[in-house]
């Protein structure tokens, strides 16, 4: 019976293309133990480590974390479509905010080129964009990894993001009209449920979704200066109390 041959971890690392320390750095995290070592102790990889380490990379490269990988590969293969899914749709999320990002790119490129000024609204929206993914980014943090996978796997089409963020400027705008009413009253009442509605409209009824948004809103001292916080304290304290008098 032929016997696959094994790689000392210079030589594997090198018919790899990766590096030594990669490969000491996987074993270490158990995403990658050798197939056995050496009398004196040197790792030995053979051909199903190969698969292995591109299983490894291929998840890297399209944005899983290391922690998340080995929870994938230690779990049943069926796991993993879904996985696929829910990461497909961050990485479509950020090609989307890319496109807008290279879009206004060529409009300050194009009035460069032509000798005129700055484009300023070009470059403004340049900037929005990245502040919007370094938002993405801070705002991660404050939720659960169920919380993620969930946001992550619901594909809501774009037309229905823009109507919310449209519904959700004409709301702040009417709460900021009714400002010192009664929480109670019933035009304040109808306008808590518009809000709980908005909210409800994000989290999808998740309640891992809702604590994170919970977190986000309460961390208010370290809110990026980039982040703009959507609607004033005296709007957000007001749908506190009208919420509160409807769960009383």
């Amino acid at each position: 019976m032929h016997q696959a041959r094994l790689y000392k971890a210079q030589e594997f690392a090198e018919r790899a293309g990766v590096t030594v320390r990669t490969l000491h750095h996987y074993d270490r995290l158990g995403l990658l133990s050798p197939s056995g070592r050496t009398e004196a102790g040197y790792r030995l990889y053979g051909d199903r480590d190969l698969l292995r380490l591109e299983q490894i990379l291929a998840l890297k490269f399209i944005g899983f974390p290391l922690r998340e990988i080995r929870r994938l590969l230690k779990r049943d293969a069926k796991d993993l479509p879904g996985a696929l899914g829910r990461q497909r749709a961050m990485i479509l999320e950020k090609r989307r905010l890319l496109d807008l990002a290279v879009e206004a790119i060529q409009r300050a490129e194009t009035a460069a080129a032509s000798g005129e000024l700055a484009d300023w609204e070009a470059i403004q929206k340049i900037i929005e964009v990245i502040h919007m993914q370094d938002n993405m980014e801070w705002a991660k943090k404050y939720y659960s990894e169920q919380a993620i996978e969930s946001l992550a796997k619901r594909q809501v089409p774009a037309e229905v993001i823009e109507q919310a963020q449209r519904d959700w400027a004409v709301l702040i705008k009417e709460v900021e009209a009714v400002l010192g009413q009664d929480p109670a009253s019933a035009k304040v009442q109808a306008l808590a449920a518009r809000w709980r509605k908005l909210i409800e409209g994000f989290t999808g009824g998740n309640r891992e979704v809702q604590a994170g948004l919970n977190k986000l809103y309460a961390d208010q001292s370290n809110r990026p200066a980039t982040m703009k916080k959507p609607y004033s304290d005296e709007v957000g304290a007001l749908m506190c109390q009208a919420l509160a008098v409807v769960l009383e």
